[in-house]
């Protein structure tokens, strides 16, 4: 990945590119550390109006994730190629995968990076999935397979929160780390946890203060349900902390009635039910 993009530091580190969280303040703050910075966009009209306009600016990647079906990224990964090839771009295409045969759909179209999403993530992910411990060396496996490694790079995710974390994945293999949300430690804090970051105070302080997140999260699409969010295809639903809002789920509140006291509390300016993704 270092060789790719030579502008950052190896082992190479990104930022998540989240809604309401990646802005260009923290991509430039990534970035000018020696990772690797990236920001959220929700165009519209991608091939025909964004793409021209992220050429011009020469962007060096575009990132993929969470299509209804992977032929969805098929159109867009051939424009970019088109597009590269006629204005002489160096632009990668990562696209983000939670499972093999996502992986290898990605590749099929073309991708250049596969951001390797393990089950252990913060956020949004594979509703049937498997840790970043068991699918990355299968992914691997698949580029061996497909005669890919070292054409198609790998960047893994999930779970990676600090300096021990960036010690197992290079462990598995793999030498480049994305931090989307994590607790401080004692060589790294999160990205979410930074000034830099445009997200509320209150998810900052809730993860630095939240442990033991094997009880204390859970991977559910009750998250979006409750937060107005639910707009994911079926095969996605996301990890966040447990909240008030999840607690009277399980002791049986109706989602109608959970609906109800989660936007009472946000007209509020009420935070206690704000679904914090970690």
């Amino acid at each position: 990945m270092h060789q790719i993009f030579p502008n950052t530091k190896s082992p190479l580190i990104a930022n998540a590119p989240m809604h309401g969280f990646a802005d260009s303040r923290l991509a430039s703050a990534v970035s000018s550390a020696g990772g690797y910075g990236c920001l959220m966009l929700q165009p519209e009209g991608l091939i025909d109006n964004v793409l021209p306009i992220l050429c011009a600016a020469r962007v060096t990647g575009i990132w993929l994730a969470f299509p209804n079906n992977g032929s969805d990224h098929g159109p867009i990964i051939t424009a970019v190629h088109q597009l590269r090839e006629k204005e002489n771009w160096d632009v990668k295409v990562f696209v983000q995968v939670g499972t093999v045969q996502a992986a290898r759909e990605a590749i099929d179209y073309g991708a250049d990076v596969l951001v390797v999403q393990g089950s252990d993530a913060g956020g949004h992910q594979w509703a049937q999935g498997a840790s970043l411990i068991a699918l990355l060396p299968e992914v691997r496996g698949l580029l061996r397979e497909m005669g890919k490694t070292g054409e198609v790079h790998l960047l893994a995710a999930g779970g990676i929160v600090d300096a021990r974390g960036m010690v197992a994945a290079m462990a598995l293999g793999e030498l480049h780390c994305l931090m989307i949300y994590s607790n401080m430690d004692v060589l790294m804090i999160s990205f979410i946890a930074t000034v830099e970051c445009a997200g509320p105070d209150i998810a900052k302080e809730k993860i630095v203060s939240t442990t033991d997140g094997t009880t204390t999260t859970i991977k559910s699409r009750k998250h979006d349900v409750f937060n107005s969010t639910d707009v994911w295809p079926s095969q996605y639903d996301g990890r966040a902390i447990i909240g008030r809002s999840y607690e009277d789920f399980q002791s049986g509140v109706t989602d109608e009635e959970i609906l109800k006291r989660h936007s009472n509390a946000r007209e509020k300016g009420e935070d206690d039910r704000t679904i914090i993704w970690a």
